[in-house]
């Protein structure tokens, strides 16, 4: 992936770790500059502010071992994003994608999680080639481990990656990152405990001859 603007859309903070950690770093290591645009958060009323701010700490801790400088949070409540205008959410992604001028967007696979969903729907219309979003000369989507593979078998989309991404000597700064978000993860059972992470890396990666791999489905790329 040698994109040199890269801007990940994660519905929320850990899976652009889950997701796309590793890519993240190995982007950064050889010269990339990535932008993090995390959508929703822990936030009442299913959440309290002290769990949004707590989810909010545990990123950044991650985004410094990945060495993500650049950010945003958009103060959506959590498994509510469908409830929010189409086109103020549209907007709201538009604007970074004006801003930033990526050339990569990586965005979350539609899985079971609505807000995945939704955020997908929205990503898709921000990075349409119009305007400022003909920068963009790759758009993928990412699985997360914990929702994209919940979908149900032949009735609803299932994730078939495409493109598989060599992060053989950036798992273990993938996983150190995943280990920040500590109100998240679980210890060994469990899609979000480190284990399963990393056997997911593994299948990937020997999906591909690798040892360690993250896996997508490009939506649309260009020469």
């Amino acid at each position: 992936m040698s994109s040199k603007r890269i801007l990940v859309v994660a519905p929320h903070p850990d899976d652009e770790t889950l997701g796309v950690g590793g890519t993240i770093a190995k982007s950064i290591f050889e010269g990339s500059e990535v932008f993090v645009l995390t959508v929703a958060g822990h936030l009442p009323p299913l959440y309290t502010e002290k769990d949004y701010q707590t989810t909010i700490e545990e990123a950044k801790n991650a985004y410094k071992v990945l060495g993500v400088k650049n950010f945003k949070f958009l103060d959506i409540p959590a498994t509510m994003v469908n409830e929010q205008p189409v086109h103020k959410l549209n907007k709201q992604i538009l604007s970074v994608v004006n801003d930033f001028l990526p050339d990569t967007v990586l965005a979350p696979f539609p899985d079971r999680h609505i807000d995945h969903k939704v955020i997908f729907e929205s990503t898709m219309v921000a990075t349409r080639p119009v305007g400022k979003a003909t920068c963009i000369s790759l758009v993928a989507c990412y699985e997360t481990l914990s929702e994209t593979h919940w979908n149900a078998p032949y009735l609803e989309p299932n994730f078939s990656p495409n493109y598989v991404v060599n992060i053989d000597e950036f798992i273990d700064i993938k996983l150190d990152a995943l280990s920040c978000y500590k109100s998240q993860i679980t210890k060994d059972v469990g899609p979000r405990s480190i284990n399963s992470v990393n056997s997911l890396a593994h299948f990937r990666g020997s999906q591909s001859g690798f040892k360690h791999g993250e896996a997508f489905f490009i939506v649309r790329m260009t020469g």
